[in-house]
């Protein structure tokens, strides 16, 4: 399964809907990143990743990066410094937990986005959504190791 085919077109929408959905309750930014293979552990690259799609320059420090390895089915959630410092040790670890139960019956749309509402929901707590709030990263999905 390569990264782009990993969803098909109508479930890419419902990923974007729910980020939109999920970021009406907190300031925080969230977003998914797709790619093939990851060889080492899935953390790591996803905090390579969120740097090179530049979430680490939210005036909050409050990005939150789904990143997904399709064909080496591995995944991982992060946050960024500024969520991180205020919220407890494991704080992802009921999303991540409840993405694997989907994933492990093949329903990685659902997974994505339940996932993602539980990530606002979750942040709306330390960061709850501000009247001025700028939506500073794309809600679009992102992908890596180019067909």
């Amino acid at each position: 399964m390569k990264a782009r085919r990993f969803l098909s077109k109508k479930e890419e929408k419902e990923v974007v809907a729910a980020i939109m959905e999920a970021e009406k309750a907190t300031s925080g930014e969230i977003r998914v990143h797709i790619e093939n293979t990851c060889e080492v552990d899935p953390k790591s690259r996803a905090l390579l990743t969120f740097g090179k799609l530049g979430m680490d320059k939210t005036a909050a420090r409050n990005g939150v990066l789904v990143y997904v390895a399709c064909e080496s089915r591995k995944f991982a959630v992060i946050g960024d410094e500024g969520i991180n410092s205020v919220v407890p040790e494991g704080f992802w670890e009921d999303v991540v937990a409840h993405m694997g139960e989907c994933f492990s019956r093949g329903e990685f749309a659902t997974g994505l986005t339940r996932g993602i509402i539980m990530i606002g929901e979750k942040l709306k707590k330390y960061f709850p959504y501000q009247t001025d709030d700028v939506n500073e990263l794309s809600d679009d999905i992102s992908y890596g190791d180019a067909e």
